[in-house]
C-alpha cells in the first residue's frame, strides 16, 4: 500500500470500510461513478481501489454483471476462524518473546480505555478489541504476520457485524486481554498462546451460534 497514490489509498480505505461495516452489503452491485460521486473523488482512484478490493476478496467482478460486493456465509466464517486461530496464537507467543516496554505501554493504555467503555456499547468494544489485536501483532515484530492478520480481520469483520447487536459476551471477552497482557509482560509464551487461542476460538464459536440461531446460512 505504501506505493499507492494518496487518493487511491484513501478511496481504498473508504470503500473497504463501507463493505466491512455492511453499509455496502453482501452481493450489492457496485457502480464506479456513483462511488466516486459519493466519496467526492475522481473515477481513477475509485477504479484502482476496487481492483485492490478484488485482490482482498471483498469485491468480485463478473463478465455479465460487473462489480459486486463478495457474498458471505457460515462456511467462510469457519475457514477464517481456522486461519486466525493459528495466526493469532502464534502472534501472542511471539509477542511474549519480543515485546518491548513501549509495546506493553500501548497494550496497557488500550486496556484502560476498554475499562471505561459501557458494557452495552458493542461497537466501541468491538473496535477496541481490533486495536488490541493490532497492538499484539505490532508487539510480535513480524510485519508479514501483522499484514496477514489484518487481511483476515477485514474478511471476518462483515460476519461479525451481522451479529454485533447480540454480542453480549464482548465485555467478558475483553477481560481476557488483561490475562494476555500479564502473560506477555512476564514472557510466558505458552500462557499467551493458550489465552489467545481460547479468546479467538470462543469469539468465533459464539458469533457462529448467533448467526445460526437467526437462520443465517449465507
Amino acid at each position: 500500500m505504501a506505493l499507492l497514490r494518496v487518493d487511491t489509498q484513501r478511496a481504498y480505505e473508504l470503500i473497504k470500510e463501507k463493505i466491512t461495516i455492511l453499509e455496502l452489503g453482501p452481493s450489492a452491485p457496485l457502480d464506479e461513478q456513483r462511488l466516486a460521486d459519493e466519496l467526492n473523488m475522481g473515477l481513477v482512484p475509485v477504479r484502482e481501489a476496487l481492483k485492490l478490493l478484488i485482490h482482498d476478496d471483498l469485491v468480485v467482478i463478473t463478465e455479465r454483471h460487473g462489480l459486486y460486493v463478495t457474498d458471505i456465509n457460515l462456511p467462510d466464517l469457519e475457514q477464517l476462524s481456522e486461519m486466525r486461530l493459528s495466526l493469532e496464537s502464534l502472534c501472542a507467543r511471539l509477542a511474549a518473546q519480543r515485546a518491548t516496554s513501549d509495546d506493553i505501554a500501548v497494550l496497557e493504555a488500550l486496556r484502560q480505555e476498554q475499562a471505561s467503555i459501557p458494557p452495552e456499547d458493542n461497537r466501541r468494544l468491538f473496535d477496541l478489541d481490533h486495536k488490541f489485536h493490532q497492538a499484539i501483532a505490532q508487539a510480535a515484530h513480524n510485519k508479514y504476520l501483522a499484514r496477514a492478520l489484518e487481511h483476515f480481520f477485514g474478511l471476518s469483520r462483515r460476519l461479525w457485524y451481522l451479529a454485533l447487536s447480540d454480542l453480549t459476551f464482548l465485555p467478558a471477552a475483553v477481560e481476557e486481554h488483561l490475562e494476555l497482557i500479564t502473560a506477555i509482560k512476564t514472557g510466558d509464551a505458552d500462557r499467551a498462546e493458550q489465552v489467545m487461542r481460547h479468546h479467538v476460538q470462543n469469539f468465533y464459536a459464539q458469533v457462529q451460534e448467533i448467526l445460526a440461531q437467526r437462520g443465517f446460512d449465507g
